[in-house]
This record gives C-alpha cells, sequence and structure tokens, in this order.
C-alpha cells in the first residue's frame, strides 16, 4: 500500500489511516444544550450501527422508561439514516452515510431528528452533524481541452477554463490549480463563491503563431486533503491569427426579478453586446459561460442572435431564490473572442405551497372525567413559502370541547381539552384541523383525527320506578318469584353492570326483609315464606342496586307490599251453639204466636274481609216449608203463618251459612224449634232464661269484642281521613264509602297508603245503589265511579274493595 513512499511520508500516511479508522468506529461527541437540543458530529462513511450518542444519559432520562414510553425517532424517511435503542437510549448509525448524497457541498451538513417519549409526551430534538472526509478526488468535465488563441493576443488576455469538481466540501473541495512549466501562459484563479475556483488561463507572454503553432498544457486540480488528490485535465492551444476584439457588454451589472413557477418561455431578461470588428469577426453569438452548473442550463435557455434568456424548466422558490447565470458573447472571427457577463436573477415567492399538518403523539382515546387542558395530541405545521406566504395559523372548529394551544416552539400546536367532556352526551368526536397560510390568495389544508372519550364510573344506577309497589295474594307458594325490580345503569361496560340486594339493617321497618330474597343479577324477588292476610296486610323493605365500577356506586329504592285476602277461612257459627261445642239449638214457642214471629236469630263471623267474609244463610233442611222462612242475609228465622192443631210439635231446621268467595266456604248450623201451649211457654221461658243467660253472656262477649275491633279501626279511618282534609284544601270525604249498618254479619273497613295513593278496602257489602259494570272478570268487579274528574278509581278483587285516590 505504501510502496513508492519515503519513510516519512509511510509514517504520515500510516497516522492519517489510524486517525480516520479511530474516527470512523468512535464518533466525536460534541453536545451542547441550545433551545433545548443535543448536537453530536460524526464523520461520513461510518459502519452501520456506529454509536452516535446518549440520548438518555445527556438528557437525564431513566433508560428503564424508555421502552415503556416508546422512545423513537419521528422520521418520514423510509431508510433512516440513524436509529434509538429503546433499551439503552443509545443512537446509532442505521447505515453508511455519503455526506455529499445527503447535503451536497453544503458548508455544513445537520440533520435535525425529532425525538418524542409519550405518557408523559415530551419532544426532543437532536442535532448531528455529518463531518466531510476527503473520500473524492477533482475531476475536469473534459480530460482534453482545446483552444484556439490568435497570435496577436496581448499579453494579460483571460481565457476562462471549465472547473474541476469535487463532491467534498469545504477544505475537502477544490483549493487551488497548477499549471504545468511553460513561458506563454499563466494560471489566475477566480473565486465564485458557491461555484467554487473557476481557473483562468491568462497569456502571459505574446504568441508567435510561426514559431510555435500549438503549446500543450496540463492543468491540475488540488483538494485540501493531506496528502491532497488531484486530477488534471490537458490542454491544447492553437495560436489563430488576427481578430483581436472581444465583444462589449452595453451594461456592467445585469440584475432582474423573476417568479417562481414562471412557465416555460417566459422572457427573462436580454442581454447585448457589440463588437468593434467588422464581418464575421464582428457579430456577436450568445451562450451560457462554460462555468455553468448543469442545474441551472436545465433552468435556463439563451437565444444565440439575440442575447434573450427565457424559463426552460421549473422555477422554485423553495429550492433557491437567486441565481448567477454568466452570459458569454463571442464574435464569428477564425478566432472568436468572448466577454463573459453575470446576470443576477432573484427568484420572488409565489404562495404556491399549501400548509403541511402532522399529528404526533396522538391520544385516540380520552377518559371522560379529564380536566380542561389536557393534551390530546402535539401537531406541527409546516409550509414550504416564506414570509406572509410562509406563516401558518391553525384552527379547529368552536362546536368541540377541544382546542388549539400554541407552543413555545415555532409552528407547533397542542390539542387539548377545553371543557369537561361527558361519554354519556358523546363518545365520540371527529376533529378536523384547518392549516391556513397568510398568503394572497390564502391556501389551506385539512386533517382529521378522532378522538374517543372512554367511560368512567360517573352515573349511579336508577330504578325504573321509585318506589315501587306490588300486590302479592296470600297463601303464596314459597320460593317462587313475586315480583321483579328493574334499574339501568347510562355507563357502559363493568360501570353499568348492575347487582341487585335487599338492605338488612336490622331496623324495624326492615325486619320482614329477611323472608325475602333478590336475584343479583336480574332483580328478580323471591318470597321464603308464605303469608297471611289475617295475620299481615303491607309491609315494606330496600332494594339497593350497585354498579362494577371502580369505585362503585349504588342507589336504593322502597319496595312496598301489600297483601291481597283470599278466600281461606270457612264461617264461624257464633249462635246457637251447645255446651258441647257443637252448632246446635233449641227454641221453644208459644202455638198460638201470629205469623212473622221471630223464632231466633243464626250469628255467624267470616275471618276474611270483603265478599270473602260475606255471608248468606239458607236453609238446608226443614220439615214444614210453609211454617219457617230465614232471611238470607240476617239469618232471622220467622214464622210463615199460624199454627194448627194438626202441626208437628216439633220441627229440625238445618241452616247453610257460607261466604260469596270465588270458591265458597262454609258451615251448618241445627235449631230444633218446639211448639208449646202458651202456659207452658211461659214457665219454660223462666226456666231458661236461667239456664241461657252464661251462654248469652259468652255470645255477647264475642260480639263486644268483634264490635269494638270494628269501631276502632273505624274510628282510625275517620281520624286519618280528618287529618288528611286538613292538610290538603281538597274535600275527600265524599270519595270514601259509607259504611253500612251492621245486619247480622261483620263489616270491615281497612284504608292502605302508598306514595302519593291511598287505598281503602271496605267490606263485604257494597253501598246501596252500586252495580256491576262491565269489565267485571272472575273476582275481581270494577265500579263505576261518578267522580272521575277527582282522579279515583274503583275495584272489587277476590271481594275487597279498592278505592284508588290520586292525590
Amino acid at each position: 500500500m505504501f510502496s513508492g513512499l519515503t519513510m516519512e511520508q509511510r509514517r504520515y500516511e500510516l497516522r492519517r489511516v489510524r486517525g480516520y479508522l479511530l474516527g470512523c468506529v468512535v464518533a466525536v461527541l460534541l453536545w451542547s444544550v441550545a433551545s433545548a437540543q443535543i448536537r453530536y458530529s460524526i464523520s461520513e462513511e461510518v459502519n452501520e450501527g456506529t454509536v452516535v450518542g446518549n440520548i438518555a444519559k445527556d438528557l437525564g432520562l431513566d433508560k428503564n422508561t424508555l421502552t415503556e414510553r416508546k422512545y423513537r425517532i419521528v422520521s418520514s424517511n423510509a431508510d433512516p439514516l440513524f436509529h434509538v435503542n429503546q433499551n439503552d437510549g443509545i443512537l446509532y448509525v442505521s447505515r453508511k452515510i455519503d455526506r455529499e448524497e445527503v447535503c451536497a457541498q453544503s458548508s455544513t451538513c445537520l440533520i435535525n431528528l425529532k425525538t418524542v417519549l409519550e405518557n408523559p409526551l415530551e419532544v426532543h430534538y437532536v442535532g448531528v452533524e455529518v463531518l466531510d472526509i476527503n473520500d473524492h478526488s477533482p475531476s475536469f468535465p473534459e480530460k482534453d481541452k482545446r483552444l484556439d488563441i490568435s497570435e496577436n493576443v496581448l499579453p494579460g488576455a483571460r481565457l476562462q477554463l471549465k472547473p474541476s469538481r469535487d463532491p467534498d466540501s469545504g477544505h475537502f473541495s477544490v483549493q487551488q490549480y497548477k499549471l504545468s512549466q511553460n513561458d506563454h501562459f499563466r494560471l489566475e484563479v477566480k473565486d465564485k463563491g458557491e461555484d467554487g475556483k473557476i481557473p483562468m488561463l491568462v497569456v502571459q507572454k505574446s504568441l508567435d503563431r510561426e514559431t510555435a503553432g500549438s503549446h500543450s498544457l496540463v492543468l491540475t486540480a488540488l483538494d485540501g486533503g493531506k496528502p491532497p488528490k488531484s486530477g488534471e485535465m490537458n490542454i491544447l492551444v492553437n495560436v489563430l491569427d488576427i481578430n483581436d476584439n472581444a465583444p462589449v457588454f452595453s451594461k456592467d451589472v445585469y440584475s432582474v426579478m423573476l417568479d417562481e413557477n414562471a412557465p416555460v418561455g417566459t422572457a427573462v431578461i436580454q442581454v447585448n453586446a457589440t463588437d468593434l470588428d467588422e464581418g464575421a469577426n464582428g457579430e456577436v453569438v450568445y451562450s451560457f459561460s462554460n462555468s455553468m452548473n448543469q442545474k441551472i442550463l436545465n433552468l435556463f435557455d439563451i437565444n444565440p442572435l439575440t442575447g434573450e434568456v427565457t424559463v426552460k424548466g421549473s422555477i422554485n422558490y423553495e429550492e433557491k431564490d437567486r441565481y448567477e447565470i454568466e452570459i458569454e458573447a463571442s464574435d464569428k472571427g477564425l478566432v472568436p473572442l468572448s466577454t463573459d457577463k453575470s446576470v443576477i436573477i432573484k427568484i420572488v415567492d409565489v404562495n404556491d405551497n399549501t400548509p403541511e399538518i402532522e399529528v404526533t403523539s396522538f391520544s385516540s382515546s380520552i377518559p371522560e372525567d379529564s380536566r380542561p387542558g389536557t393534551t390530546v395530541a402535539l401537531i406541527s405545521v409546516n409550509d414550504l413559502d416564506s414570509g406572509l406566504n410562509g406563516k401558518v395559523i391553525c384552527s379547529i372548529s368552536d362546536n368541540v370541547p377541544f382546542t388549539l394551544s400554541p407552543s413555545l416552539q415555532d409552528k407547533m400546536y397542542s390539542l387539548v381539552t377545553k371543557s369537561p367532556l361527558d361519554r354519556e352526551k358523546q363518545s365520540h368526536y371527529e376533529l378536523t384541523i384547518t392549516a391556513k397560510d397568510a398568503g394572497q390568495p390564502p391556501l389551506s389544508s385539512e386533517k382529521t383525527i378522532s378522538v374517543v372519550v372512554s367511560d368512567v364510573n360517573d352515573n349511579s344506577p336508577e330504578f325504573s320506578l321509585s318506589p315501587y309497589t306490588f300486590y302479592i295474594t296470600e297463601a303464596n307458594e314459597p320460593g317462587t318469584s313475586v315480583f321483579s325490580v328493574k334499574a339501568f345503569d347510562l355507563d357502559e361496560n363493568d360501570n353499568a353492570l348492575i347487582s341487585y340486594h335487599i338492605l338488612r339493617d336490622g331496623r324495624e321497618e326492615n325486619k320482614l326483609a329477611s323472608f325475602l330474597n333478590i336475584n343479583s343479577e336480574t332483580g328478580d324477588i323471591l318470597a321464603l315464606k308464605s303469608f297471611d292476610f289475617e295475620v299481615l296486610k303491607k309491609f315494606q323493605f330496600q332494594v339497593v342496586a350497585t354498579d362494577s365500577g371502580t369505585p362503585s356506586l349504588s342507589s336504593n329504592v322502597t319496595v312496598n307490599v301489600f297483601i291481597l285476602d283470599q278466600n281461606d277461612n270457612a264461617p264461624v257459627i257464633l249462635y246457637p251453639v251447645s255446651s258441647n261445642g257443637s252448632a246446635e239449638g233449641v227454641e221453644e214457642i208459644p202455638r198460638n204466636v201470629n205469623a212473622g214471629h221471630l223464632v231466633t236469630k243464626v250469628r255467624a263471623y267470616d275471618a276474611d274481609i270483603g265478599y270473602n267474609g260475606w255471608l248468606l244463610f239458607s236453609l238446608q233442611e226443614v220439615t214444614d216449608h210453609s211454617l219457617f222462612g230465614l232471611d238470607r242475609y240476617t239469618g232471622q228465622i220467622r214464622t210463615h203463618r199460624s199454627f194448627t192443631e194438626t202441626d208437628e210439635a216439633e220441627h229440625k231446621l238445618l241452616i247453610l251459612v257460607k261466604d260469596n268467595g270465588n270458591v265458597s266456604l262454609s258451615a251448618t248450623a241445627t235449631v230444633i224449634v218446639k211448639l208449646v201451649e202458651p202456659k207452658e211457654a211461659f214457665a219454660a221461658s223462666d226456666v231458661k232464661s236461667a239456664t241461657k243467660v252464661d251462654e248469652e253472656d259468652n255470645v255477647t262477649f264475642y260480639l263486644m269484642i268483634t264490635l269494638c275491633s270494628v269501631s276502632v279501626l273505624f274510628i282510625i279511618s275517620i281520624i286519618v281521613l280528618i287529618a288528611m282534609q286538613c292538610s290538603k284544601s281538597t274535600d275527600y270525604t265524599s270519595k270514601y264509602l259509607q259504611e253500612t249498618n251492621y245486619d247480622g254479619t261483620l263489616c270491615h273497613s281497612i284504608q292502605y297508603r302508598s306514595g302519593d295513593k291511598r287505598y281503602m278496602l271496605v267490606g263485604p257489602r257494597m253501598s246501596i245503589g252500586s252495580t256491576i259494570v262491565p269489565g267485571s272478570h272472575a273476582n275481581t268487579l270494577v265500579l263505576p265511579d261518578r267522580r272521575r274528574g277527582s282522579g279515583e278509581l274503583s275495584l272489587i278483587h277476590n271481594g275487597v274493595w279498592y278505592i284508588i285516590v290520586q292525590n
């Protein structure tokens, strides 16, 4: 590798190679914090996987959280130059970097990377400067160049040559030119700034075609490497005769303004040059200088006869805002003379780029209890235009609970919540973000993102009714469902999954809850025992509905239960009752009594109410139907006619007492009637009066207890009615039935109250004038109500009269 070099040169080359390899393996870390940005430097052409820098360490990030927070580089490039390891936060080279490919010949090749962490959101900017190495040699566009020069050219004449191009930048680009040793020419270099150094061949000594018709020169271009790399071009100078005047331009400086996107063929400028020579030596033709870049040659064209420059390609201000073109005016002499002139073309920006919207770190789902100001997404906008054409303003519609908040960094916005969210009102938003520049006319673009509002447990279960009122017929079957409650929850998923339970807190009003059970999933309530109307007429308890959210929410409802009577009690004979307890008695009456004489009265009692407790009396057996009659409602036995001598002295009457239930129950009593002579009857009555005193006392005692109970209930009902009258302005006294006079069958009057409704149960008889109307069926009778305007409904069910009054 180092053959042909001296020992000192070998040592120098070895040190250079070692330094180069060391720069390829270890990236030179130069970082500084400027506007929250880290900056590193690395040489081009380093191997894939070369470490650039430890971003996590330099930013002070916990490398253990990088994977969880999805640390990454935001890039739209399909083949990125760098990648970051989420396990240790180190930035690596993804592929070999050719600086000339990435940054051309820019003085500084800085690649800006945007890195993002989520939860919480952080954005850091990293700059990586790619340092140039001397990996290209200068090269000329032509290996051989032929120049024709008139022999009478004066010393000092300059001939511009095509410059050598080196893809490297800075110090490693072309730094100097050398011309091979000769007596007639010397070399001058013109520095053109961005276009590099232009070699100029200067005539140093007058030429003599007769002495030397041509001159062979070698032009060498050297870059700034150590050792420098070089390229050569062979120049053949042909010496021609005469034509000693070059064209002269009419202006010293040409400058023009040109709008970008100008159509092909648009005239840019027209230059003019004159030549003092005559004939072909004075005819001027125009062309672009050989030093012109090929990109410029693709954009502009020149008319060789008129000198008019026109647009040839697409002019884009965003690519370059200024062009300097070299126009060469040459005559048509045998040895043409030419003059170069620079034309400055300034490109005027027009608003031809729409703003670009980029959404990063987007949270597609946000909880409904998020506070105003919660960040949903980061949005960056960019416009390639300049000035007002590149000034972008972002906006979002006003009828959504979101807004755009400008960031400290230019052209960055945060999409945040501006008001509380409610998933139950709206669970999904389609947000359209509009970016509009300030150009004339303005250009705009839109981007739509979807935001889903996730549910939180902020709604308690609600029952469909409050309170619930249910009716259960007594003697229900234990273990069967008797009624059901239902609640709903506006939340979703587990937050809306409801379970039910009965409140069992030991309070007096909830003591009967132990006889009930509830299906926690359906709300069906089961009775664990059979209820008896004669023991319990109503009770209440509370059901609690709880959702499955975290934390869970609950609500309760009061359930009022009314027990409905069934015909489960048979009539009980109160009189006659014999000494052994059987329903049998003996009555003695004089034979000379008249028709209609009251023989006796059968008394009975039924524990049921309404029709179930309404008793009817009938004669089942009698020795002579023409003698005795029985009142079916009162149980009174009277004579139909006077007795005759032929009538038997003793008569047996079998009385059937039955209630009016759907399936009626009954009892029987036997009365033996003996006919005696008037004197015997008088004496017998004195004897019987002494023996029956005790029996009558017992019957009277039972009747008094029963009547007192009914009277107490009646008085309580009157007191409740009076209290309700005092508390309300509306007169409800006319809404209740008048209690009928006791006529041998005990009456019952019971009142209930549930919520805003009052219920009255009366029996066993209906008031006088009540009639059965269509709609009655089975054991339920619907009674007409002439006071419909009061919101009252009357019905009879199983012999019970219900009056429902809506307060």
